[in-house]
């Protein structure tokens, strides 16, 4: 915990509970043809959690320019990795609740291995939302792990 700490005090301070909603997207996994998922509806699914401080949509090198072109218009801030999304998005989210620098952390995913950064999250006290691309895709043990659910589609 004392590592937690000290990364918290390097990267500033707390919003509180009632800090926004961050908004990170696992575009490999939820962006499948199989789920016809429209970013507008994810956006929406954790809108009503609460304002939005910020949507990240977490995309490999493979992705196209119309693709970042569609989600930056949307206001989806896309974060591009050439190794593992799923490590840096996982990064990502435990950073923000380490900071405190959402009340509300979501992932759209249906990816389990999200599974530990939700519950770094509910460690900080931060509430949590697993945004599903649909009954098929959704994965359980997130779902369990968040506060919160929501399932495209339903």
């Amino acid at each position: 915990m004392e590592l937690l700490e000290r990364l918290r005090d390097r990267l500033g301070g707390s919003v509180g509970a009632d800090g926004g909603v961050a908004l990170f997207v696992d575009g490999p996994n939820v962006l499948r043809e199989e789920f016809d998922v429209d970013l507008d509806d994810i956006r929406a699914a954790a809108a009503d959690a609460g304002d939005l401080v910020t949507a990240r949509l977490y995309l490999d090198e493979h992705a196209t320019p119309g693709l970042i072109q569609a989600a930056e218009a949307r206001g989806f801030q896309v974060v591009v990795t050439s190794g593992d999304v799923d490590v840096k998005l996982a990064v990502d989210v435990a950073t923000f609740a380490v900071t405190g620098r959402a009340g509300t952390v979501a992932v759209a995913s249906r990816d389990t291995d999200f599974k530990p950064a939700l519950e770094v999250a509910n460690e900080r006290g931060l509430r949590t939302l697993a945004i599903a691309p649909g009954t098929y895709g959704r994965s359980d043990a997130l779902r369990n792990a968040a506060d919160e659910s929501v399932t495209l589609g339903e």
